[in-house]
């Protein structure tokens, strides 16, 4: 074990004893408050004025100012009213007119995840053109030093590029003759320049993973195609070299930051593939336990290991209290919630739209049944991933199985995540057992390809949003970010209210679309049901948490097109400032200098300006 090891121990140790004494102060709770009846404060810590405030309570309409206390909204109104609460003390924002927002909640994100690897990888994510792509990795080549690479690892289309198409390995080889570079398409296809396929072995007598994927060779380099899992895929993205545990914590703090940047105040992590808790999630505990934790991260636990599932969460049970809040300053800033986005890798049906669907496995209901039974039976909430009504079909066979002969699942928090081509009847289904479905806009991504395999008539009700929301059944929004999406949350309400890729390829008529406020109290109050936290954030009114975006543009009066372009110039998460720019980047919270320096985050930042 290194010293550098030994020491993040002793540091990590140190947090976690601090956090126990914390824990034990009037001030700090490890646990929800649900039942929060707002009391009329006598003073504000901060106001906000002159507004545009859409509070997302539907029995009031906007207001133009509101008052802060302690982390939570305590009164919203007309300027007057709130400038009550108002003393010497109180910070006072003017917002000049700006629309001002609930929080975004993404449902579903691989956020810690992607913190771990933020500073490694160059961002393609709203990229105009292959050609700047190219270059863009021909620069950070300059930079990257020997023995580490460049990677593009998902966030980004074909069809968002002029030239409306995938790079090809000779290009790559091209821009980067003697540096190993790794892109990613989705979890569909990968591509290792001639240097990538030298530095990791691989050879045409290397054998893939398992026996439907396969590398396919070419001017030195090879394509890697994932069916009819992306195990080839994260396989190699486990090989590449990994950032120091310091850096992967400046990393993470940078991460956060580019997502409050476009207004998120909380998510909803579903774990991943490669990404092992309690080991892969250090970074993320270290900013909670610091205090620094910008946001509020709700997470569900990923067994690593097919057929070892119900090891995994038997010990997680044990080792864990479900709701406990691991971050100091922030009300829910770091908690275990449940168990998904996989419970059973039996049960998954990747999205891999360039091949045929694919089959679970013969015994799916055998793995499935103890492994539900047992965290239903601890009332830890579950989710599955399913994009095919196939798949969601079968998974519903098992709850239903469940709710009828041992376990009752009224009241429980449970959800389908994806449901690409969820049926009607399905949808019933769900709503019956109380289950609710988390989308996220994976089609505005690869629905082209989608469209190419399935047709126009199919395409037009994947997912079908309307008969969703008309159901009344649980439904949150989301990007499933970093890899099949990029985590602007501007880019999945325009597909919900536009019907479009980020191509622009129309997918859905506008039958199949969702008004702007649809789109927008599935990304708040929607998405909040996934973290248990309905009652208390996703709206701004007073006993809510003081979670806002001021925005760039007005989200419901600019051109469909424009709304992809918004951004926030200030994000604030119980009342604090975690990202401003412009007329209030005073506000913006100091960062540290971006690690290591040759990072292509210090050069680029992440999400194309």
């Amino acid at each position: 074990m290194t010293m550098n090891r030994i020491a993040f121990i002793v540091l990590v140790v140190a947090f976690a004893t601090a956090n126990r004494v914390i824990a034990q102060q009037p001030d700090y709770t490890g646990q929800p408050n649900d039942t929060f009846v707002p009391e009329e404060a006598d003073v504000a810590d901060t106001i906000l004025f002159n507004a545009d405030i859409y509070t997302g309570v539907e029995s009031q309409s906007n207001a133009n100012a509101c008052a802060i206390a302690d982390g939570r909204f305590v009164r919203v109104g007309d300027r007057a009213e709130v400038e009550q609460l108002r003393t010497d003390k109180t910070k006072v924002i003017d917002l000049q007119g700006r629309t001002v927002i609930p929080g975004l909640n993404d449902s579903h994100i691989h956020a810690v995840r992607g913190g771990r690897f933020y500073n490694l990888e160059l961002r393609w994510d709203g990229v105009r053109s292959l050609k700047e792509g190219l270059e863009m990795i021909r620069e950070q080549v300059a930079r990257t030093p020997k023995g580490q690479w460049v990677r593009v690892i998902g966030g980004w289309s074909p069809y968002q590029f002029e030239e409306r198409r995938l790079p090809t390995v000779a290009e790559l080889n091209e821009v980067a003759p003697d540096t190993p570079v790794y892109v990613m398409f989705l979890y569909s296809v990968g591509f290792l320049n001639q240097s990538g396929c030298e530095a990791l072995g691989i050879t045409e007598d290397t054998q893939p993973p398992n026996d439907q994927s396969r590398y396919v060779f070419t001017d030195g380099g090879a394509e890697l195609y994932a069916e009819p899992n992306a195990m080839i895929l994260y396989k190699t993205i486990g090989a590449l070299p990994a950032m120091s545990v310091n850096d992967q914590i400046n990393s993470t703090k940078h991460w956060y930051h580019e997502l409050a940047r476009f207004g998120l105040t909380s998510v909803v992590d579903a774990g991943g593939g490669g990404h092992n808790f309690p080991d892969n999630y250090i970074a993320t505990e270290v900013l909670a336990r610091r205090g620094e934790m910008p946001m509020r991260v709700s997470v569900y636990l990923f067994p690593q290991t097919p057929g070892k599932e119900f090891v995994d969460f038997r010990r997680w049970l044990q080792a864990n209290e479900r709701d406990y809040n691991d971050a100091m300053r922030t009300l829910h800033g770091y908690t275990v919630r449940g168990g998904g986005e996989y419970l059973v890798w039996a049960a998954g049906d990747f999205e891999n739209f360039l091949s045929p669907r694919p089959e679970l496995e013969p015994d799916m209901r055998e793995q499935l049944l103890p492994v539900a039974r047992l965290l239903l039976r601890n009332n830890w909430p579950i989710r599955q991933h399913a994009t095919y009504d196939e798949s969601i079909r079968q998974l519903l066979d098992v709850f239903e199985e469940l709710d009828q002969n041992e376990i009752d699942f009224a009241g429980r928090r449970w959800a389908i995540d994806h449901a690409e081509t969820i049926s009607p009847e399905s949808i019933a289904r769900v709503k019956a057992l109380g289950g609710g479905v988390a989308i996220q806009n994976r089609m505005a991504f690869a629905g082209e390809y989608f469209l190419q395999r399935y047709g126009e008539e199919v395409t037009a009700q994947s997912p079908p949003l309307r008969k969703l929301v008309d159901s009344g059944i649980p439904l949150g929004a989301g990007t499933d970010a970093t890899r099949v999406s990029s985590y602007n949350p501007w880019l999945s309400l325009y597909w919900m209210v536009a019907g479009k890729t980020v191509g622009g390829t129309r997918l859905y008529p506008k039958e199949n679309c969702l008004t702007r406020d649809e789109a927008l109290r599935l990304y708040t109050t929607g998405s909040a049901w996934f973290s248990g936290e309905d009652g208390i954030k996703g709206r701004i009114a007073p006993g809510q948490f003081a979670d806002l975006t001021v925005l760039s543009d007005d989200y419901f009066s600019v051109d469909a097109e424009q709304i992809k372009d918004i951004e926030s110039l200030l994000t604030m998460v119980d009342g604090r400032a975690t990202y401003a720019s412009k007329e209030f980047a005073e506000l913006d919270p100091e960062l540290p200098a971006v690690s290591p320096t040759w990072s292509p985050v210090a050069h680029f930042g992440g999400y194309a300006k």
